[in-house]
This record gives C-alpha cells, sequence and structure tokens, in this order.
C-alpha cells in the first residue's frame, strides 16, 4: 500500500502527529493508516467515535488521500510495526512526551521500543514543536562507521519534497587521524550524493569526544533545526562508542524531531 502509519492515542502529542502526517503524505500521495492500540477489554465503541469525530474535523486537510484507522490490541510497539508491516508503510510516525489524552499516553511511553521494533523508519515528534514552521533545516550526523551514511537517502528525500536544506555534521569521535579521515571521506561522499539530487547543504565538524548526543543537539538548537536524521542499530565504532545510546538519548532530550532509521530498512521500501 506504501502508505504512512501514525501511531495515536489521543494525547497532544499523537494529535500533532496526525497533522504532520497528514501533510508529509499530501506530498507524497500517500494514505494515511492511524492506529489506536487499545488494552485488553477495552471497549472499541467510544474509540471509534471520537476518532471518527477527530477525523472528520481534519478531512478538509486531506488532498486526494485517505485517512482511514484500525484498533488492534497488545503491546503498542509490536502492533505498530505489525500494521506497518502488513501495509508495506513507507514511514511510522509517532508523537512523544506528553501525559493526557483518553488513556495513559502510551505512544509516549513506547516510542524507543516502536522504533527498536518497526521495519520501517519512525519520525518522532514532541507535543511542544512549533508545527507552524517549515520544514527548512535537516541534520544528518555522520560519524566513523560504515552504516552513517545509510541515512542519506531517507532524508533526501525528506529534503526534496520539502525543499529543505541539509545541515552534515562530521562527528570527531577520536584524535586518531585515521578517525578524522574515514568522518571527512564519509562526508565528501555523501556531499557529492547531495549534489547529485541537487539538494542545498552545509558541512560542519566537530570534536565530539566526549557526548555525540550533546555535539549533536547543540549544532542542531544554533542552525535552529526542524528534523535529525539518524541511524539506530549499527556495530560499535572504533572509538568504542554505542550508536544504540546514541539513539536512546537523541529521542529523550531532543526537541527536534528524529527520524530513525535501522541498517537492516536501507535498500527496502523505506528508501
Amino acid at each position: 500500500m506504501n502508505n504512512i502509519i501514525v501511531g495515536f492515542d489521543f494525547s497532544t502529542g499523537s494529535a500533532n502527529a496526525v497533522d504532520l502526517t497528514i501533510d508529509i503524505a499530501n506530498k507524497w500521495k500517500s494514505d494515511i493508516r492511524l492506529v489506536y492500540v487499545k488494552k485488553e477489554g477495552e471497549d472499541e465503541g467510544p474509540i471509534r467515535e471520537e476518532i471518527e469525530r477527530r477525523n472528520a474535523g481534519v478531512a478538509h486537510l486531506l488532498n486526494g488521500i485517505k485517512l482511514e484507522y484500525v484498533i488492534r490490541e497488545g503491546k503498542v510497539s509490536e502492533q505498530l510495526a505489525a500494521q506497518a508491516e502488513e501495509d508495506e508503510a513507507l514511514m511510522i510516525v509517532v508523537g512523544t512526551h506528553g501525559m493526557s489524552g483518553f488513556e495513559t499516553n502510551w505512544i509516549g511511553k513506547n516510542t524507543y521500543r516502536t522504533i527498536t521494533d518497526s521495519p520501517v523508519p519512525v519520525l518522532s515528534v514532541r507535543e511542544d514543536f512549533d508545527f507552524r514552521k517549515e520544514l527548512e533545516n535537516i541534520v544528518i550526523p555522520l560519524d566513523s562507521t560504515t552504516e552513517t551514511r545509510q541515512k542519506v537517502p531517507f532524508a533526501t528525500r525528506m529534503a526534496k519534497t520539502f525543499g529543505s536544506k541539509i545541515h552534515l555534521l562530521g562527528l570527531y569521535t577520536s584524535d586518531s587521524e585515521d578517525i578524522k579521515g574515514l568522518v571527512n571521506g564519509y562526508v565528501d561522499q555523501v556531499e557529492k550524493y547531495l549534489d547529485k539530487y541537487e539538494v542545498a547543504h552545509h558541512t560542519e565538524f566537530v570534536d565530539a569526544k566526549k557526548n555525540l548526543t550533546v555535539s549533536t543537539l547543540e549544532y542542531a538548537d544554533r542552525i535552529n533545526a526542524d528534523l535529525i536524521v539518524i541511524m539506530t542499530e549499527q556495530e560499535k565504532a572504533l572509538t568504542g562508542w554505542l550508536i544504540g545510546n546514541y539513539a536512546q538519548q537523541m529521542l529523550h532530550l531532543s526537541k527536534h524531531p528524529i527520524l530513525s532509521i535501522r541498517p537492516e530498512q536501507i535498500g527496502s521500501r523505506s528508501r
């Protein structure tokens, strides 16, 4: 189906995720599948009534695409991943960091698990993000691991869709000239890729030996980033830093939306 899945739990964060998904889906000409994961024994009647009311309220925003919904039961992350697999979805969008809503905000508490379970890229957005701002600046951090470049094609698609500028952030995690050489080489390859697809870009390098997360977020804050694109599971970097920890810290600390991509998703429909 190649649609977009959006996790929904009646919280402000998930409602914002729906609005953002509509914007993306309109541009990609993709349909939207809203997924609510209920607890065992929970009455579906009020859930369906409220979802249908809310969907009717945003129907005027749909530009030739469909917004449908499904109610599933089980663990949130597993059910979102299963729906994405069944639909051959392009992406999952989830809202984070909210505790209001019809029930407990399951999506906010399950974001990282959703990302690790998902067969497709996951876009996570905080409920306090300013959705009125255009997607102007996308940050792609690049380190010394071979997988670091694999997020570039999907990020490029986002940039082409929204007319965004990509900011390449070369992360030096060591004083080793070998490490720096790898980072420089990967950045150079990505610059050539972006030139090929005529995507505006800017490059900076930072000393990130102390903390990759802090270095990335400080840069994202400085340029007023609208999206950060990261990998979630990689081999251990030559410096011994586990990228999985980086991804988890980014999701916890970032006020910017995070697009998380697993290496095994590359080369599939998510690209």
